[in-house]
């Protein structure tokens, strides 16, 4: 990656996290009135006949557009401007290259295993984003 690429994507990631702050936190509708939402307010959408929210009027919480998406550039990618990758076992460490991708081990992989491929991606010069606890 050239020199200006990687003063593009530090852009582009800061910009991202600028664009968070702002965006709001989208809950389903009437999530504040009925109880059966309060515990599981995710999103969905609004589709009634005469459901306000999806009239987007004033005073009713904003729906999901796509002028809240992040920039193109950098979706998907770790904060750190790393692509994220999950391993499962020590042989697809071999897949990827340390400059360019982070890894996560498989939430379903062991203690044993997942202390084994925490070792050999820090050997190779990888990045872990969940280490294991011990």
């Amino acid at each position: 990656m050239s020199l200006n690429q990687e003063k593009d994507l530090k852009y582009y990631l800061e910009l991202r996290e600028k664009m968070k702050q702002k965006r709001p936190e989208f809950l389903r509708h009437e999530w504040w009135k009925k109880a059966k939402f309060k515990n599981d307010p995710k999103w969905r959408k609004p589709k009634g006949i005469d459901n306000k929210m999806r009239l987007q009027l004033k005073g009713y919480p904003p729906i999901v557009k796509i002028g809240y998406r992040g920039p193109a550039i950098v979706r998907g990618l770790h904060p750190t401007g790393l692509e994220p990758v999950i391993v499962h076992n020590v042989n697809e460490l071999d897949k990827y290259n340390p400059g360019k991708h982070i890894v996560y081990i498989g939430g379903d992989v062991g203690l044993k295993k997942a202390i084994e491929i925490y070792k050999v991606a820090i050997e190779k010069g990888f990045k872990v984003a969940n280490p294991p606890r011990i």
